[in-house]
Order: C-alpha cells, then sequence, then structure tokens
C-alpha cells in the first residue's frame, strides 16, 4: 500500500486519479489496505490500495 493511502481514515475526502467523472469520495474504511469508498457519482467502490492511489481532498 502506498504511504498516502497507508494514511486514509474513515470520513476523508479522496478521489480516483483514473476515474474523475467518479467526483469526489468519503473514505469508508481502510482495512489491509482495501479501501471502501463512497462516491458522489458512482456509489461505494472497493478499491485495492496496493494498486490505485487514491487523492485527498484538502
Amino acid at each position: 500500500m502506498s504511504e498516502m493511502n497507508a494514511l486514509l481514515e474513515p470520513g476523508m475526502i479522496v478521489r480516483h486519479p483514473d476515474r474523475p467523472d467518479w467526483g469526489d469520495g468519503q473514505v469508508q474504511s481502510n482495512i489491509g489496505g482495501i479501501v471502501t469508498v463512497m462516491f458522489r457519482d458512482a456509489g461505494k467502490v472497493v478499491i485495492d490500495g496496493r494498486r490505485i492511489e487514491l487523492i485527498p481532498v484538502f
């Protein structure tokens, strides 16, 4: 898992680097590198944090 994904906690807002059309998403959980995110325009998505580095929105 990337260092950035390791810092993700529930409630944080992120974007998927390859799917800007999904809009912003809220992290629901981050367990063992598996990040569950509720995206505004794509719904709930489970992401393998070892393969995709999510972009935090500050």
